[in-house]
């Protein structure tokens, strides 16, 4: 079988291999594992391990491509090893090759034999070799020592000759240090010289040069020994492989030897040719670095995902040491080492960071390493290692652990040196046999000594180093803490206190790093720098501490050095068994030298002490795979042949075999019955309990607090996006869509998609419909195991293709496996660093619809320093005690972690939180007799015993109680007995085991299953084994007992999940290296965690698997004391934080939207009609409450249920007259800020039909924990540590060695802030080389185990997506227009699409304006009496205006919009691209004389270079002549023929000025018209639109004069294209006419075709294009004035407008025919019904108005500008008294004291009239019958007062006034065409009034002479009146009258 140890496979190596083997099948979840032989035979490579931290060195002398370093693990500069390396396959890691153990006592130093003898070149090069006849010396290479040449004896027959040809198969060699002579096999010789290969040994591939004599006639290294013909490679490659050299030739023939042999064309720099220049230039040759990974990788690299090599314990001792805790290299300051080229550094953080420090996880390393050699009997323990003599480093004396000079890192091993007896120490051999312990030397302060022997029977830990490194701590660190660096404590006083540390420590107790820290901090603080201690008074000082342990703790003290005290302890250890009686559990070595001040060490001897000390070191990954390791090698049979037999002394296996003969086949009764009675199985196997179907209590609730969390999240999010920082912008987005990361374990798959099934949220974010949501909630949860990559690119894909979809990728867990993708790997059958490379790879971190919420009970990890997530984007889970007032007495209660710890001062008989001391007591008994194996071992095979008993005891065997624990027996008995109680109807208790190891729970569930049926006990209940990796597998009866409980008819049906196995009785052994986050079922009622013991001593890792039996519980289930307890202090976060934010987004506060608002907040809390009908259709599918959120086990209709059918909701919001009429239910919580409302809830109709059986109570889980464990839980109200002190997580380090203490009361953010300050990320953690700064997108939601943070995250995701489609809602008003009465002959009108002008004419024109926004306004008079004007309203009186009635409308693909709007469509339209700035617009003034004016008027326009093409420039190009207009006859459907303007102020970010949707893209002219001062702010968000900028007199004007200059400006336009278009024989009638003039508030347009059906149309929403050329394209157009259209209401659904069209008030988008309207103006001075003041002039002048009937416009609501009002305030503004004005003020006598107002005239003037017009025509106020005449205009004088409208110009159309009595005159600024003659026509009711307005005083005098007022008017001087401004604001002048 080839070249093996001795000539055959031995034994030990066969089990290694067939371990291997094993263990790769049991944790493939893939294909078959590799054969063993393969693993024997095949030559594997080392695995790269951080591949960025082995910079190959040949880079720097130009040397090999890196993909050659990184498939072999190793830049290799031989060409031999090149060769031999690159046909290796590097796509995995294979297993290492296994090599056979040493004979025990032989020496296994590197370069040494293994008779002990130097063999390394540098040595003996000088020294006489004898070399036997035939034989050559040559030199072999070693991984491990690869700056060296290992000299060897060897039969030149089997050697080539110089053409590589002619060597014998086999070898023969001797050995030239010990002189032992025919070795045969190659295998063997390099055994014996300690080459500890790592791969198959070839003579080819190791044995390297031939040694040659130089002409000193020492030995050195000579040409390459040519195994092929390898002379054509070296030319070739030595460019690639060689380093620079001192020989320069290429030829092997120039500089011949002394031997003849030529020194190699490869003078390597490791081999040099004399000795004295080996340690001063080449020590560390330069590719020893790529040979042994072991001093490549960083030492603490344990996340249990790399090949760690063993590092030599001295190396692992020193190097953490002296490591700075910010992860600097080591210095080592040994001065005899002189350095050679300095490698490359590589990082270590400080290793002295936790007990669970990785710096010495040894072993089992993660594969089988070469250096790791177990022995058939005493095996290398987990810990310990072969260490070479290595040089220790010294510490400098002074402040505790100063550091020495800085000198540059080294990587490589340190040469041996010559050492001087003291300070070396040798283990005695068989150590560990003869004392049962493996001692634990922890580090102390000062140098410990080289370790020679048996190193395997010792531990070095540096648990407490980082206590004694206060000398480290930052300035900072001290000011935070309270310190300043007087404070710092003496080696001496840090002797005393850790003394005085040991001493006080329990029997059972071991050190915690953290205890010890907080004692240095707290003596730091009391007592500064303490006395000073003198040398002579240490000694006796320390005894005198250690005097008070009872024995406990001995001093030792030595004058020479550390070792030497070592060596006596150990070697007293080992003198045997008379000794062990008193052995001290701490030895601490005291070496009080004068040279180097006081060091000391403390060694661990008390063997419960150090075994959980050498246990801690290792990492879950470690100790499982130890433990693995030991179940397959059988070193477990000792153990097991101990447990064969019962406490008894009984054969069990013959016992239950007894037992199960006399039963012959029957079984115990499994329910309803007594342990006692036997039936037949067959009969026991057909029994079925009675079925039960409670649908109510598995209805999926969303509880207040869920509620108030995802709000939170969702405030979070718009915080996110408020940022102001780009990085989300959610106005883009219209849907929402998600995906769940879990752990891999297919139970929390199911689990989750269950929940996402149950809540409704598939088909509420509308990405599945109600059939389709049900089979593909599996499609959302994705397991992080090899298959995520393939559905996260799938994911990652759509994320692309839907920019417009927010995406929100859930990492629920995601504590769990945070290890960085770069050191992941498999391990322990895991994949490892997965999430990282999923969750922070580029493409999620940079797409900019994604945001990632991280979900975690224990967030700790996460939050480092290094940390990924902003402080500022963490969600944490309101606590407890801010939540108690608001639970409803019957509602459930958050019971976790903290209230099991309180839950020991209740001082009840049977506590929840227990330790089974007995259990404890025979644990110590076993791990005493096995120091070999580890402790988990013993527990898992005593834990099996005990409950396997305890069924004995139970049935058959009752004499065995008594060797049961009783927390075991009352467990077991509780199991079996509970489905035989009365009314229980066969349902019982879950018992779940925990069991880390996969193995060993394999074994505990066949033990018991196999116990249990033989004890007849297999129908009573179910043993399960929980792993992550498998399904659920439960016994067919039992899922049919399950299936009968849930009365489900499905056949196919099977438990998925825990919760599934609610009731049933049965154990569940749940394995696997953490808890995963799985719900377990109410029934849950003991949880075992006697396993877990001193090997978890994390936060995480602890609280964890306490964490498994966390629950809501009934509120008066917790026991009273609990409430008589200090009260804590709140923390913090209150439930009710943001419980509106998010949700009630800016809207008005509409009174017509109550009712969609409370529907709206109704639907957050209960879940959509679609799954509450399928619980009731399917009552087959699983469903439950959220994870943890237990309603109660018959079903809670009591507490009533938030929730509603859409149905209801869609009546409320349609019709809010019919929301009374809702259930009481719906109302009573309407935000749920009141969560104690659901208690008087009643459940909605839908389930009032289901009966109300009465709530059970929910009692807290009872668990059962190990000593270590429990006295840490304890620790809070104990005296020892508690457990939120201990290190977070295993991945993170503490960042300082001293720190502020944790307490209880740190919650949430502060808690964050913490660990945020005091930990850092360790190498192999995702964090660790994370971007300063954190990624914006990124968020944390941390919350207790179990307490239904699933529920509030898919809650998030409704309300995320409802406030998406809330911002992509508008408000519009929803006003019903006043109608007018109909009358029978207009009905008869054709339905026709298009006006026929005719027809038009022949309607009456409707003076009246019915719009509701002139609610306000007064009412225009007409003949036809129309029953709006039945009652006046009475709003005249309050000044308070009443809000507007809006309704909130989803924007369809046609909406206008504002500058928030972005999309791929329209960014080229509304955004100015990157190169175009501002100044690509050109600004042109275009005057022109308006005869209204009577002078000449300048305007502004600014033209984008874009829109260029739309006017005409003059020849030179810059001076601006018209702006291009159409022809009649033009028929383009893609352009749009009329120019529209849209006045707008203050509004450029609000104003809906984007109408590219609205017009579908197609050509348009569309000019914003902009006051002066504004111009600047609608450039810079509207740049690639055309601004008309008005003068600067314009600025303070009202909406009147933008119309009147682009009426004006319309016209003059239209005159200059007529002329232009004339010259090219255009006739000017044919120039097109009309503009558009629209409002910025416009949105929507709607079409309401005339339904032909008896249903009414809802009207669809069309384009503005659409709407516009429909007019456009009306016959004979050039004869209307102006088209319109009518104002939407969501009365317009319900029935068709009456007529197509009609004649009536035109506003909001009018088409305005600028020729015929040429002569009637919009009133410049107007700011407010400027419209109904032009449409009244326009129709009086005989001009056509028409209104398409069947179309409909939207406004929306927009809060802000748009010039509604002007603040009106004083002039001279007095600032100690402001006062309000109301318009009352706005008018004063001429010249009057009294305060004059800072606002335009007109606008005062409108406002005073609006506001007090019955005091200037009193006799008009509600009298319809006699109005108040206005001349030539129209102004609102108060909706109480009717207006009659009647134009003075010839020829104009006015109402028939004959017979009709006036109540009042008003005469506004009248012009030249009112004359006395026309006011004679007019009669006057007795007491009338005169109301005359003019611009001045002389006008006023002019005017009432001119008309001859006095005739028939009565007029007083204190009747004058002005407007309230100052003479240079112009006032406006009034005089009122009286009729007589």
């Amino acid at each position: 079988m080839g070249n093996s140890y001795a000539g055959q496979l031995k034994s030990a190596r066969f089990e290694e291999a067939l371990h291997n083997s094993i263990e790769a099948s049991l944790r493939s979840s893939s294909g078959d594992p590799q054969p063993i032989f393969t693993q024997l035979y095949l030559e594997p490579e080392p695995y790269p391990g951080n591949v960025e931290d082995i910079k190959p060195k040949a880079d720097l002398h130009g040397g090999e491509p890196p993909g050659n370093e990184l498939m072999n693990g190793h830049s290799s500069n031989d060409p031999e090893e090149l060769e031999e390396d690159d046909d290796s396959d590097s796509s995995s890691p294979p297993l290492p090759y296994l090599q056979a153990p040493a004979p025990d006592g032989c020496c296994t130093l590197d370069g040494f034999c293994q008779a002990g003898k130097d063999l390394r070149l540098v040595s003996i090069a000088t020294e006489p070799i004898e070399v036997p006849a035939g034989f050559e010396l040559v030199g072999a290479k070693s991984p491990s020592v690869p700056e060296h040449i290992l000299v060897c004896a060897v039969d030149r027959r089997f050697l080539p000759d110089e053409n590589g040809k002619n060597a014998l198969l086999g070898f023969s060699g001797n050995c030239v240090g010990c002189g032992e002579k025919g070795f045969r096999y190659f295998t063997e010789f390099s055994n014996h010289i300690n080459l500890k290969l790592s791969t198959q040994p070839k003579k080819q591939k190791h044995l390297k040069y031939y040694l040659v004599k130089n002409s000193q006639g020492a030995l050195c290294k000579g040409p390459l020994i040519c195994w092929k013909d390898c002379k054509s490679r070296q030319i070739s490659s030595s460019a690639s492989t060689s380093k620079p050299s001192s020989s320069s030739s290429h030829s092997s023939k120039e500089n011949g030897g002394a031997s003849g042999h030529s020194s190699s064309t490869f003078s390597f720099s490791d081999s040099p040719p004399t000795r004295t220049t080996q340690m001063s230039s080449v020590f560390f040759g330069s590719q020893d670095l790529g040979r042994d990974c072991s001093f490549l990788k960083p030492l603490s690299s344990t996340s249990g995902n790399k090949t760690l090599p063993i590092v030599p314990t001295a190396l692992r001792v020193n190097g953490p040491m002296n490591c700075l805790v910010d992860g600097r290299p080591p210095l080592l300051s040994p001065s005899q080492v002189s350095l050679g080229p300095q490698g490359p550094a590589y990082r270590t953080p400080d290793l002295g960071d936790s007990p669970a420090s990785s710096a010495m996880n040894s072993g089992p390393p993660k594969k089988r390493h070469r250096s790791w050699h177990p022995n058939s009997l005493v095996p290398v323990p987990p810990t310990a290692v072969p260490v070479p003599a290595i040089r220790p480093i010294v510490c400098s004396p002074g402040a505790v652990l100063g550091m020495s000079s800085p000198q540059p890192p080294v990587a490589g091993v340190i040469q041996p040196q010559p050492v001087t007896a003291g300070e070396t120490v040798i283990v005695p051999d068989n150590l560990l046999n003869s004392s049962g312990v493996r001692p634990v030397i922890l580090i102390g302060h000062g140098t410990l000594p080289y370790f020679y022997g048996n190193v395997g029977d010792i531990v070095v830990s540096p648990l407490l180093v980082s206590c004694y490194k206060s000398s480290q701590l930052t300035e900072k660190t001290l000011e935070t803490l309270g310190l300043n660096s007087s404070q710092l404590l003496c080696v001496e006083t840090m002797i005393l206190l850790t003394l005085q540390y040991l001493a006080r420590l329990g029997l059972v107790q071991i050190p915690l790093r953290e205890e010890l820290e907080q004692i240095v901090l707290k003596a730091m603080l009391c007592c500064p720098r303490g006395p000073a201690i003198s040398p002579s008074q240490l000694p006796w000082l320390a005894r005198l501490e250690a005097s008070v342990s009872g024995g406990s703790v001995q001093v030792v003290v030595t004058h020479n050095s550390l070792g030497e005290g070592i060596s006596e302890s150990l070697r007293s250890l080992s003198d045997g068994p008379h000794h062990q009686k008193c052995l001290p559990t701490y030895v601490v070595i005291i070496c009080a030298s004068k040279m180097s001040g006081n060091e000391f060490c403390v060694l661990v001897l008390g063997k419960y002490q150090a075994r959980a000390l050498a246990e801690g070191m290792l990492t879950t990954n470690e100790f499982l795979k130890e433990i693995s390791y030991e179940l397959i090698t059988g070193k477990v049979s000792i153990l097991a042949s101990h447990f064969k037999t019962t406490s008894l002394g009984d054969n069990l296996d013959k016992q239950l075999v007894r037992y199960q003969r006399r039963w012959k086949g029957q079984v115990i009764q499994p329910f309803q019955g007594d342990v006692t009675d036997h039936i037949h199985s067959q009969e026991a196997a057909g029994m079925s309990p009675p079925s039960e179907r409670e649908l109510l209590s598995k209805l999926f609730q969303i509880y207040p607090t869920q509620l108030s969390v995802a709000r939170s999240l969702l405030s979070q999010v718009c915080s996110i996006a408020d940022s102001g920082t780009q990085n989300l912008d959610l106005g883009r987005f219209c849907k929402v869509d998600f995906l769940v990361l879990v752990p891999p374990s297919h139970i929390l798959v199911h689990q989750t998609a269950q929940r996402i099934r149950q809540s409704g949220v598939l088909v509420d974010l509308g990405i599945e419909d109600v059939c389709s949501a049900h089979q593909k909630s599996d499609k959302y949860v994705v397991r992080l195991d090899g298959e995520v990559h393939a559905k996260m690119e799938a994911f990652m894909r759509k994320v692309k293709q839907n920019p417009y979809t927010l995406f929100v990728l859930i990492h629920d867990n995601s504590h769990v496996d945070l290890t960085s993708a770069l050191s992941g790997s498999v391990c322990h059958g895991e994949l490892q660093g997965l999430a990282d490379r999923v969750v922070n790879c580029q493409e999620v971190l940079d797409a900019m619809n994604l945001l990632v919420l991280q979900v975690s009970c224990f967030p700790y990890t996460l939050q480092t320093h290094q940390s990924r997530i902003s402080i500022h984007n963490e969600v944490h889970w309101p606590s407890g005690e801010s939540l108690q007032g608001e639970q409803p007495p019957n509602e459930l209660l958050y019971f976790g972690l903290r209230d099991y710890s309180s839950s020991l001062q209740w001082g009840v008989a049977s506590p929840i939180l227990r330790c089974d001391d007995a259990f404890e007591k025979m644990v110590h008994t076993l791990l005493e007799r096995h120091p070999h194996l580890h402790s988990m071992v013993i527990r898992s095979y005593l834990l099996i015993q005990q409950y396997t008993e305890a069924m004995m005891a139970l049935t058959s065997s009752p004499s065995l109680r008594d060797h049961i624990t009783p927390e075991t027996l009352a467990m077991v008995e509780d199991l079996i007995n509970a489905p035989g109680r009365e009314g229980s109807q066969g349902r019982g208790h879950m018992l779940l085991v925990r069991v880390p190891s996969l193995q060993l729970a394999m074994l505990a569930r066949e033990r018991l299953e196999d116990v249990r049926d033989k004890l007849g006990l297999q129908l009573c209940f179910a043993v399960l084994l929980g792993s992550p990796a498998t399904e659920l597998n439960l016994q067919k009866n039992f899922t049919n007992r399950l299936k009968a409980w849930r009365g489900c008819e499905n056949e196919d049906w099977v438990p998925h999940t825990y919760e599934d196995l609610e009731g049933l009785p049965c154990i569940v052994i749940l394995t696997g290296k953490d808890p995963l986050g799985e719900t377990f079922p109410r029934s849950l009622k003991y949880s075992d965690l006697r396993l877990i013991d001193s090997s978890y001593l994390t936060r995480t890792a602890l609280e964890q698997e306490v964490g498994l039996a966390c629950t809501h519980v009934t509120m008066g289930v917790v026991h009273e004391p609990k409430k008589a307890m200090a009260p804590r202090e709140s923390d913090g976060e209150k439930a009710t934080t943001g419980l509106n934010d998010g949700d009630e987004l800016e809207r008005p506060q509409s009174n017509g939207s109550a009712a969609t608002r409370t529907s709206g907040s109704l639907a957050e809390n209960g879940v959509s009609s679609s799954d509450i009908a399928d619980s009731f259709q399917r009552p087959s599918t699983s469903t439950c409450p959220p994870e943890g959120a237990i309603t109660s086990d018959m079903g809670t209709a009591a507490q009533g249920f938030k929730q509603e059918c859409d149905s209801v909701e869609s009546q409320l919001s349609s019709n809010p007259s019919k929301a009374s009429k809702a259930p009481p239910s719906l109302y009573s919580s309407s935000s749920s800020s009141s969560p104690s409302s659901s208690s008087t809830q009643r459940p909605s109709q839908s389930t009032q039909c289901v009966r109300e059986p009465k709530p059970t109570r929910v009692s807290p889980r009872t668990v059962i924990m190990s000593r270590a464990a429990y006295s840490l839980l304890a620790g809070e109200s104990g005296s020892q540590l508690s457990s939120f002190s201990l290190l977070p997580h295993a991945d993170v380090a503490w960042s300082s060695p001293l720190r502020p203490l944790v307490t209880h009361n740190l919650q949430g953010e502060e808690r964050s802030m913490y660990y945020r300050e005091w930990t850092i990320a360790r190498q192999h953690h995702a964090d660790y080389e994370a971007p300063s700064v954190p990624h914006p997108r990124r968020m944390l939601l941390s919350g207790p185990p179990q307490v239904g943070k699933t529920g509030a995250y898919l809650q998030f995701l409704r309300i995320l997506f409802r406030m998406l489609i809330r911002l992509l809602e508008v408000d519009v008003y929803d006003e019903e227009e006043e109608e007018e009465e109909e009358t029978s002959e207009v009905t008869t009108l054709v339905k026709t699409q298009l006006p026929d002008i005719e027809e038009v004419r022949k309607l009456p024109f409707d003076p009246y304006p019915r719009d509701p926004k002139f609610r306000k306004a007064s009412p225009v008079y007409t003949d036809k009496r129309s029953k709006c004007l039945k009652d006046f309203k009475q709003e005249g009186e309050s000044h308070t205006p009443d809000k507007r009635v809006t309704k909130s409308i989803r924007l369809s693909r046609f909406a206008a919009h504002n500058a928030f709007h972005h999309c791929e469509q329209c960014h080229h339209y509304c955004e100015a691209g990157p190169a175009t700035q501002l100044s690509e617009c050109t600004f042109h003034a275009f005057t022109f004389c308006s005869s209204m004016l009577g002078e000449e008027v300048q305007l502004q326009f600014v033209i984008p270079k874009a829109k260029e093409q739309h006017f005409v420039f003059s020849q030179q190009g810059s001076h601006l002549e018209s702006m291009r207009l159409p022809l009649v006859s033009t028929k383009d459907p893609d352009r749009l023929k009329s120019p529209i303007f849209t006045p707008t102020t203050g509004r450029q970010e609000h104003g809906l000025l984007n109408i590219y949707h609205a017009m579908e893209g197609a050509t348009h002219l569309h000019i914003l018209v902009v006051k002066q001062f504004e111009m600047p702010l609608y450039r810079k968000y509207w740049p690639n639109h055309i601004l008309l900028v008005l003068p600067a007199v314009f600025n303070n004007t009202g909406v009147g004069a933008a119309r009147f200059m682009i009426k004006e400006l319309s016209y003059h336009n239209l005159e200059l294209e007529r002329n232009r278009l004339e010259e090219q024989g255009v006739k000017r009638q044919d120039v097109w006419p009309f503009i558009v003039m629209m409002d910025d508030s416009c949105v929507l347009w709607n079409s309401h075709q005339p339904a032909d059906s008896s249903e009414t149309s809802d009207g669809t929403n069309v384009s503005l294009k659409m709407v516009l050329q429909h007019m456009e394209n009306t016959p004979k157009i050039s004869l209307y004035a102006m088209c319109g259209t009518r104002r939407w209401s969501s009365s317009l659904a319900r029935k068709s407008p009456s007529h197509p069209f009609s004649r009536c008030h035109l506003h909001d988008l009018v088409m305005l025919n600028v020729d015929l309207t040429q002569n009637v103006h919009y009133d410049l001075n107007r700011y407010s019904c400027e419209e109904v003041d032009f449409n009244l002039r326009v129709n009086s002048s005989g001009l056509l108005l028409c209104r398409f009937n069947y179309f409909s416009l939207m406004k929306k609501h927009i809060p802000v500008g748009g010039n509604k009002d002007f603040l009106v305030k004083p002039k001279l503004v007095d600032m100690g008294n402001p006062t309000s004005i109301s318009p009352p003020q706005y008018v004063c006598a001429p010249d009057s004291e009294q305060t004059l107002l800072d606002a335009p005239a007109q606008f005062l003037l409108e406002r005073f009239l609006q506001s007090c017009s019955h005091r200037l025509f009193p006799k008009a106020v509600r009298n319809r019958s006699n109005p108040v005449l206005s001349i030539d205009s129209y102004l609102n004088i108060s909706p109480e007062i009717s207006v009659c409208y009647i134009n003075s110009r010839p020829h104009s159309t006015n109402l028939n006034h004959q017979g009709l009595l006036f109540s009042g005159l008003l005469l506004y600024l009248c012009d030249s065409f009112v004359v006395s003659g026309l006011l004679k026509k007019f009669r006057f009711l007795k007491g009338a009034t005169l109301c005359v307005i003019c611009q001045d005083r002389s006008s006023l005098r002019q005017t009432i002479v001119r008309l001859e007022l006095e005739d028939e008017w009565q007029f007083r001087l204190r009747d004058e009146f002005q407007t309230a401004n100052c003479s240079d604001d112009r006032p406006l002048y009034f005089l009122t009258g009286r009729h007589v």
